[in-house]
């Protein structure tokens, strides 16, 4: 029977892993972008000084590997068996076996929201680690002594999740979710489900005659009676799992994790599969065959939306102008992408800063000579486990003019940019492109642009000007 438990244990991990592994990806590169794990004194004290720190430090710590998708899908395997074989250890009735993998699943589905935090996991997982030391390497007044002793050092070190039941809104603990206002009922329904697991345990061991006698039918053979919960679990809660898992946002995150590490064989590869047809996949697309060269051949071919699928406005958020901002930046209008990365930075809703932005913004101070502006983005990138080698590379050409201009990347964009100033407000208009290609008639990009915005908003009189006088 033990092998049979951990043949469902390991059968449930791979689950998980291939689900977020495959199906689920760009949930956790999304996860990866919006935090900044820093190797730094300071910032792990102001983590770990809060009630719940350990749980937000080692949530951070697990999310930084999320730039890795399969690293960060194993990540949660192992933590989501862990969490199962923990609370099978601390319930010790055997045919229960198969109840022990709802908290795991109300996790995972916890962790189908792309905002909701590797926290709250740690959390639990503690928890239950201390639970199971207590309850198994103690009896009587020890055992009620120790938990009296632990329920304050647990908040302080996971939060209030490790409570049975939550008092108050002023409960919902931080940083469990990147809403602050927002209630994670289904991390407190995952932790309600062991403290009930935990009192069904007992009970049953309680009621030794009725346990014993089920136990030793199914220890005697018949093995089928203790994969019964087992199987039921698993249909209810993976029939769960697929039903609210959300395709088309990760749809969504896929252009714009593209878009962030400029895959554009990648993107048209992706688009001439399916076509996209939301805000952001189009300005990735458009984006994509722009940066090929044949936006203005192909983009008939494609949805469109009007010109919010070539330059959008920028919205209060965290995510949506990102793609905006990438072609901003490969335009040359470098200012602009600056403006709109820091807001998009600021709009993040846990407060947390990110690399995917700190890397942008030190990218577009390098080209506008903001070098000790420059150098603060990349001190703290610095400390980080996978942008160090970048911001190191990075470092020396700081102040270093030549080696800017020649650089494939900063040099041209440092070419393309405005030399003047102009008032810029929330729509891209036709002059702002049509100033961009003129001040450098090289910026192949800023023409596809320009001539596709005519095309868009139906401008025929000022595309065949444009094309005439460029005759």
């Amino acid at each position: 029977m033990k092998h049979l438990h951990l043949i469902c244990t390991l059968l449930f991990g791979v689950a998980v892993f291939l689900f977020f592994g495959l199906a689920y990806p760009h949930h956790l590169h999304y996860q990866e972008q919006y935090q900044l794990f820093l190797f730094d004194s300071t910032y792990v004290w102001e983590i770990v000084s809060l009630p719940g720190g350990i749980s937000d430090l080692l949530g951070r710590f697990c999310t930084q590997f999320f730039l890795f998708a399969w690293v960060g899908a194993f990540i949660i395997a192992l933590l989501l068996s862990a969490v199962q074989l923990l609370t099978f250890r601390l319930i010790n009735v055997q045919w229960s076996y198969g109840l022990t993998f709802v908290p795991s699943f109300l996790l995972w589905l916890f962790m189908l929201d792309e905002n909701a935090l590797m926290s709250g996991i740690w959390a639990i997982l503690l928890t239950l680690l201390v639970a199971c030391v207590i309850v198994r390497q103690t009896t009587g007044w020890t055992r009620r002594a120790l938990l009296i002793v632990a329920i304050p050092i647990l908040y302080l070190l996971v939060g209030p999740v490790c409570f049975p039941i939550p008092i108050d809104s002023l409960w919902h603990g931080i940083h469990y979710y990147r809403y602050p206002t927002i209630f994670p009922w289904l991390l407190w329904a995952a932790s309600l489900s062991v403290f009930a697991l935990w009192i069904m345990g007992m009970v049953l061991r309680r009621t030794k005659q009725q346990s014993r006698a089920l136990y030793d039918t199914i220890s005697k053979g018949n093995w089928i009676i203790g994969t019964i919960p087992v199987i039921l679990v698993a249909i209810v809660m993976g029939s769960l799992i697929w039903k609210n898992s959300n395709f088309k946002a990760e749809k969504v995150m896929q252009y714009d994790f593209m878009a962030c590490h400029q895959q554009w064989n990648r993107i048209l590869e992706t688009i001439n599969v399916e076509k996209p047809n939301n805000q952001i996949g189009v300005t990735v697309q458009n984006l994509a065959l722009a940066m090929h060269g044949v936006l203005l051949e192909h983009m008939s071919e494609y949805n469109q939306n009007g010109i919010a699928g070539l330059l959008p406005d920028v919205k209060e958020d965290a995510t949506s102008p990102l793609p905006t901002a990438e072609a901003f930046y490969q335009l040359g209008m470098v200012n602009v992408a600056q403006r709109t990365v820091f807001e998009a930075q600021e709009a993040i809703l846990d407060f947390q800063k990110s690399g995917r932005c700190y890397k942008r913004l030190a990218q577009t101070n390098l080209i506008n000579g903001q070098y000790e502006v420059a150098r603060k983005y990349l001190s703290a990138l610095q400390k980080t486990l996978f942008y160090r080698d970048w911001a190191n590379e990075t470092l020396p050409l700081l102040g270093n003019e030549k080696a800017i201009a020649n650089h494939p990347e900063y040099g041209h964009l440092r070419q393309y940019a405005y030399d003047a100033d102009f008032y810029f407000g929330d729509h891209v208009t036709p002059e702002m492109l049509e100033s961009l290609y003129f001040h450098n008639t090289d910026n192949r990009l800023a023409y596809q642009y320009l001539l596709a915005y005519y095309l868009l908003t139906g401008d025929r009189e000022r595309f065949n000007h444009f094309i005439s006088e460029k005759r």
